[in-house]
C-alpha cells in the first residue's frame, strides 16, 4: 500500500498551494465571522476529512462558538462512495441551535445533506456549511454550501483533511490524482 500512495504523491498534481489554501480560509472565516457574530453556533467538524479545516478555521474565528463532532461517511476510506454510514453522532444537543457543519469537500453532496438533515431533525433552529473546497459538477447536488473556499473540477482529490484511500490528508496543499487503473498493483 505505501508504494502506491508514494506513487500517487509522486505524481500527483498540485491544484492550490498551501498559502492559496490558507488565503481561502481566511475568506471563509471572515464571512463565517460576520453572518454567525451573534448567533452562538455549535461548529460540527466532519470528521475524519473535516479535522484539518476544522482546526485551521476555527482559529480564524472571533465569535462565540462551541466545537463537537459528526462522522457520516460514505467512502471509509475508499475511492468511491456508498451508503451512509454513522459513526458518530455528536453529544452536544442540537436543538435550538445554530449549526455550522464543517467539512473538507463538497462531492456530491449525499453525506452533506444527510447531515444538514440530521441537525435539522434534531432540532437545530437553522444550519450552514462550509466546505474548503466545492467540486464542480454536471449535475445538480442536493445541497450546497454556505461558505466556499475553492472550486475545483471534478478529480479525486487529497490534501488538507481529503484523502486518499486514508493517506495523504495531512498533504500541505490541494492535489488531484492522476488517471490510472485503481486495479494495477503498483
Amino acid at each position: 500500500m505505501l508504494k502506491e500512495i508514494k506513487h500517487v504523491q509522486a505524481t500527483a498534481d498540485l491544484l492550490f498551494s498551501e498559502k492559496e489554501v490558507e488565503a481561502a480560509l481566511d475568506k471563509i472565516a471572515e464571512q463565517i465571522n460576520v453572518l454567525l457574530a451573534d448567533r452562538n453556533p455549535l461548529l460540527l467538524c466532519v470528521m475524519n476529512g473535516g479535522i484539518v479545516v476544522a482546526g485551521k478555521l476555527i482559529t480564524r474565528l472571533n465569535i462565540p462558538l462551541t466545537i463537537d463532532a459528526i462522522n457520516a461517511s460514505r467512502y471509509q476510506n475508499q475511492t468511491s462512495g456508498g451508503s451512509i454510514e454513522w459513526i458518530l453522532k455528536p453529544g452536544t444537543p442540537l436543538k435550538d441551535r445554530t449549526v455550522l457543519i464543517i467539512d473538507d469537500v463538497l462531492d456530491e453532496g449525499i453525506t452533506l445533506a444527510a447531515i444538514y438533515q440530521y441537525c435539522l431533525d434534531q432540532g437545530a433552529t437553522s444550519v450552514y456549511s462550509a466546505v474548503l473546497v466545492d467540486k464542480l459538477l454536471d449535475h445538480e447536488k442536493p445541497i450546497t454550501a454556505d461558505f466556499i473556499g475553492l472550486k475545483v473540477d471534478n478529480r479525486y482529490l487529497f490534501g488538507y483533511g481529503m484523502d486518499y484511500k486514508g493517506y495523504l490528508r495531512n498533504a500541505s496543499g490541494i492535489y488531484a490524482c492522476k488517471e490510472y487503473d485503481e486495479e494495477t498493483t503498483l
